[in-house]
Order: C-alpha cells, then sequence, then structure tokens
C-alpha cells in the first residue's frame, strides 16, 4: 500500500495522495453509509467518482433522530435496519426496541460493510474521514447510543449525555477508547483513510456541573493519544483532524488552538456564527438559514492561512434542507469561495438518501455538477505553488466578491461572486462592469469560465501589469477569470478544454 494521505510537505494548505497535490470537495450523503442496511452506497460512491468528488465522511457509531429539517438521512436507519460496530445478543431490548448490545462482541456485518466500503472508495481515488466519535446534542439521541447504560448488557454507568465527552466515568472511557483501538486498527491498511476523533466536540452548558470545555478538550486528548499509540505498532500512521470543544452557552466555535497546539493535523470547522480565530469573530452562516455569509467565509480563511495545518471546512449545512437551486447556488458560490480561498469544502447533499444514492435529477443537473467543474478547474492548477493572492485585485464592480488563486506571474483565476443576499434588492441580477488587477508586466491570455456549464469562453492574449482593466461580460451570481501567461503550456492546455 502506498503511504497514506498527507499534509503536503511543500504546501501545508494542501494534501499529498498517491503522489498528486490534492484538494478535499465533497457533497457527500449524511455520514451513515455503513451502519444504513439499505444504503446501496456502490451507486453512491460511483457517482462521487464520476463527478471528482476527493471526499466522503463516514460516521462510525452515531446515529441521529429523523427531524423536520433532514428526515431521511443515511445517518438516521430505522432502528431494525442500524448496523452497529457491536453485536445485538440481548438479554432484553435497547431503548429503540431492538435486542440490546454487547459491547464485548464486534459486529462482522459492521465491518465487512466497513472494509467493502474503504475499498471501493479507495478503487475511485476517494478519501474518507472516519469520524471516531460524536456529540450527542441531547437526550432523546443520547437514547440511541450504544454506550447508553439501557441500550447494553455491560453494566455501564447511567449518565447524563453531556458526560459521554469526558474523563468522569471510568468504565465508560475504557469501553469508548476500546472502540477506538479496534476500529483504527481495521483501518490501517488504507492509504484514502483520515481520522476524526470526534464530530462537534462541545462544553459548557449553563447548567451546574456540568462539563467544562477544557473537559472536553481533555477527553479529545486521550483520544488523540489512544490513536497515536494504536498506530505507532502498526504499519501505517494517519493524519488526524478534528477541534477544539465548543462553548454551548453562550455559542463560541473556538479555533485558534486548533490551528497552533491542539493534537490534530487537519483543523475540522463547521461553518457557523461565533466562530473565533485570534480574537476576532466570524459569522460564517446560521444553521439552515438560507443565508450565503460570503464575506466572512473567504475573510476566515484567508485569516488562518498562515498556520501550519489545512483548513476543512466540514458539514456546512447553511443552505442544505433547501433541495432547489437557490439553496445549492449558496453552496456553489461557498465551495469556489472556500477553495480559492486556501480551504477545503463539504456541504451534506441532502438529496441523497436510501434508495436514491446519486441524489435527485434536479441536485445532478446543479449541485454535483457544480462540483464536478469546480474540482476539475481547481485541480488544473499547481497546486503546490498556488496560493490565495488577494492583493492582486484592486478593483471590483459593486455587490462582488473577488477570491484570486494561483501563481501570480503564470497562471491565476479570479472569481467573482455577487454577496447579496437572497432577500436583497438586486440579488442574482446581472452584473456587469470592471475588473481591476495588478500584476507582473507579461501577456497574458484572458479566458472566463462559467462555475455553472463548466466551458471556457475564447481565450484573448492581453498586455497586463499595474492597474489592468478587464471589461466583464455580463453574468448572474457567479463567473472566473482565468488568466495564463501567453505561450505557456497551461494555456494550451485550457484552449483545448475550451
Amino acid at each position: 500500500m502506498a503511504e497514506p494521505i498527507c499534509v503536503h510537505p511543500d504546501n501545508p494548505r494542501v494534501f499529498a495522495f498517491r503522489g498528486q497535490p490534492l484538494v478535499l470537495l465533497t457533497a457527500t450523503e449524511h455520514y451513515g453509509a455503513v451502519m444504513n442496511r439499505p444504503f446501496r452506497f456502490e451507486r453512491y460512491l460511483d457517482d462521487a467518482a464520476a463527478k471528482g468528488m476527493t471526499l466522503t465522511r463516514l460516521f462510525t457509531l452515531f446515529r441521529e433522530l429523523q427531524n423536520h429539517c433532514n428526515p431521511y438521512s443515511t445517518c438516521k436507519p430505522e432502528s431494525p435496519d442500524y448496523i452497529a460496530p457491536f453485536r445485538r445478543t440481548g438479554p432484553g431490548r435497547a431503548l429503540d426496541g431492538e435486542p440490546r448490545f454487547d459491547l464485548d462482541q464486534p459486529n462482522p456485518e459492521f465491518f465487512e460493510r466497513l472494509h467493502r466500503f474503504l475499498t471501493m472508495a479507495s478503487d475511485r481515488g476517494i478519501v474518507v474521514e472516519v469520524v471516531l466519535l460524536s456529540n450527542t446534542y441531547e437526550d432523546r439521541i443520547w437514547a440511541l447510543n450504544p454506550f447508553n447504560r439501557a441500550n447494553n448488557i455491560n453494566d455501564l454507568p447511567a449518565i447524563d449525555w453531556p458526560e459521554c465527552m469526558t474523563l468522569r466515568h471510568d468504565r465508560l472511557v475504557d469501553r469508548q477508547l476500546a472502540h477506538v483501538r479496534r476500529v483504527v486498527t481495521e483501518i490501517n491498511a488504507y492509504d484514502n483513510v483520515i481520522i476524526e476523533l470526534c464530530n462537534e466536540p462541545g462544553g459548557g452548558l449553563p447548567e451546574p456541573g456540568r462539563p467544562t470545555v477544557d473537559e472536553v478538550n481533555a477527553w479529545l486528548g486521550v483520544l488523540a493519544q489512544t490513536v497515536r499509540a494504536t498506530e505507532a505498532s502498526l504499519p501505517h500512521q494517519h493524519l488526524i483532524a478534528g477541534q477544539e470543544a465548543f462553548e454551548w452557552s453562550p455559542f463560541v466555535q473556538l479555533s485558534t488552538r486548533t490551528f497552533r497546539d491542539f493534537p490534530v493535523d487537519v483543523v475540522n470547522m463547521h461553518p457557523l456564527p461565533g466562530t473565533t480565530y485570534d480574537g476576532v469573530a466570524y459569522d460564517l452562516g446560521p444553521f439552515m438559514s438560507k443565508r450565503l455569509c460570503l464575506r466572512a467565509l473567504r475573510d476566515y480563511c484567508l485569516a488562518t492561512l498562515d498556520e501550519p495545518k489545512p483548513l476543512n471546512l466540514d458539514e456546512d449545512n447553511i443552505a442544505s434542507q433547501y433541495k432547489d437551486v437557490d439553496g445549492w447556488t449558496i453552496h456553489r458560490k461557498r465551495a469556489w469561495t472556500a477553495l480559492l480561498s486556501g480551504a477545503h469544502y463539504d456541504v451534506i447533499d441532502f438529496s441523497i438518501i436510501n434508495y436514491c444514492e446519486t441524489g435527485t435529477e434536479a441536485s445532478q443537473a446543479a449541485l454535483r455538477t457544480w462540483f464536478k467543474h469546480l474540482s476539475e478547474f481547481v485541480h488544473s492548477f499547481d497546486l503546490v505553488r498556488s496560493r490565495p493572492r488577494p492583493e492582486v485585485v484592486s478593483g471590483l464592480p459593486p455587490n462582488l466578491l473577488a477570491m484570486a488563486f494561483g501563481v501570480t506571474d503564470s497562471d491565476l483565476a479570479v472569481y467573482l461572486a455577487d454577496e447579496r443576499e437572497l432577500d436583497e434588492d438586486g440579488a442574482g441580477t446581472p452584473v456587469v462592469g470592471e475588473l481591476v488587477l495588478d500584476l507582473p508586466e507579461e501577456h497574458y491570455e484572458v479566458a472566463c469560465f462559467s462555475p455553472t456549464t463548466g466551458l471556457y469562453s475564447p481565450g484573448v492574449t492581453t498586455a497586463c501589469g499595474q492597474a489592468t482593466r478587464l471589461a466583464l461580460p455580463s453574468f448572474r451570481h457567479d463567473l472566473v477569470v482565468r488568466l495564463r501567461r501567453h505561450g505557456d503550456s497551461a494555456s494550451r492546455s485550457a484552449r483545448s478544454h475550451a
């Protein structure tokens, strides 16, 4: 097996995978592909590969409740269809009406599906973020968890759900760490795996005696140590992804420590309001709000750019329940903004459910095809040398936000997005005007690229330098201007794909 995916040694904001630089991008199902028996993940992975998706995310234990926002998620299986890492042996019934778990007995069906999923993803060049544990959020969701005392025969303590992310209960922690060691050992042979410690860890609920952020972070540190210690005696060592615990009340999602001295290699941040870095708060978008919040997203990515860990904007949910062109357009614009600002991007595609593993006809034509265009576009760059280049943009038409990316004197893209929210006057109406760029004195071949069609306009050779003014064609929502030094092989390649 090749060495597992790693942070690129020459550009720490991208990955190296099978000898090539890689950006992570996906519109993924909601993480239950292995745990949900009817989900035909072969169809899902085939389509993801065909659409240029480079990432998928996989929960190994967490199970959710159906709700009004997303009733059919693969992470919300019907009780008879839930495949846990442990056998259901009884005696007695768990809170979901099925036999109780024996935590001492691994479930062969789960691990067979896990290996089949990882193998198929590997064959298709898709990286899998394997998530070991998760926040459980409330009593009703904790009631579904195999580690809940009522759901197993192993005499674990009865606890309040926030305490499952702490070191307070030795027997529970022992079981969690046994799960971590088992999964980490099972997946060690795969080069297409990143290990995430815990989905959305949080502390600091206002009620007396609730776990603090520091307690949750101490627990996360033990999880990370366990992963490292387990892999130390195995052939391969994988990247660990995650985030420091957020503060529940008032909600603050901290990230400075995660980028610096927290025991993870990849920073996974879920784009939410109250995300802070270096003392500055960024409103990255309210959950299921159908907002855009594009400027804050760009500014957060750029603010963290000099940190030595990749930033993955994991599980963007700002508009994912809205399975329509407006919601998908928001996520297209956020994905382009993230990638051209030096980050990676994952949106949950709620059109993917059991028996509909490739999405709907509408999501295929829109979101999933748009992400294919973006993946092909960003991977056409020299990613090792490419960086966000905000300094080159000196003038824009009103209501536009710009993200410049590439190698300034040879291959540069400027992504232009209408940053107006859907309910603002003029949002989505045609944009015209000039783009002003400060460039080296070179002749460039200039062409426009459509994020929706994936097509280039004919290229025009232009002499550029300081305060170069480029007239923009009329467009709606977003447009990319690509400039390649005249005569470069990159320009010839672009013309061949136009």
